[in-house]
């Protein structure tokens, strides 16, 4: 049985078949990456603020070279402003952030100001994508560390920066 199943596996792999991997689950699984996800839209906000550096750069230059450059830096900054649409939307505002039950004001606040927080991250990258401001980028990094303090408590904020990169 052992030897059948890794035949499929091995077949299936030298087939060339793969599985799309889009965005982390929508199911309960229970496997949450809550930190890796606050670091991988930081990452996209560096990744936006390189491609304005280099689209100001590249202003103004006319060679074909310059140009498919110049091109190619726009349509990152835009992939990466969608990136960062996407984990607020998939994974923070469709899975981990919960209405508050009952008439507790303090949960009802602090949810109302996760959502706030997260609707003015996805309009900040939606102006990411519209101009080459870097002020938008000092915006995005602002409202990201407003969420990060309005989600984590502060004993998860202190575990997290004893395990900085």
């Amino acid at each position: 049985m052992k030897r059948i199943t890794v035949a499929l596996l091995l077949s299936v792999m030298a087939a060339g078949v793969s599985v799309p991997a889009g965005a982390h689950c929508q199911i309960p699984c229970g496997i949450y990456g809550d930190t890796m996800r606050i670091d991988m839209m930081l990452e996209d906000v560096q990744t936006i603020e390189k491609s304005i550096a280099s689209i100001q750069a590249l202003a103004g230059k006319t060679s074909p070279a310059d140009l498919n450059q110049l091109v190619r830096w726009i349509a990152n900054k835009d992939e990466h402003a969608d990136k960062l649409a996407e984990i607020v939307t998939s994974y923070f505002l469709q899975q981990r952030i919960k209405a508050p039950q009952g008439d507790d004001a303090a949960a009802l606040k602090k949810y109302t100001d996760q959502l706030v927080t997260l609707h003015g991250i996805l309009v900040t990258a939606m102006k990411a994508k519209q101009t080459v401001d870097p002020a938008v980028v000092g915006t995005l990094r602002q409202l990201i560390e407003r969420f990060k303090s309005l989600y984590f408590t502060p004993e998860e904020l202190a575990h997290a920066a004893g395990h900085s990169h």
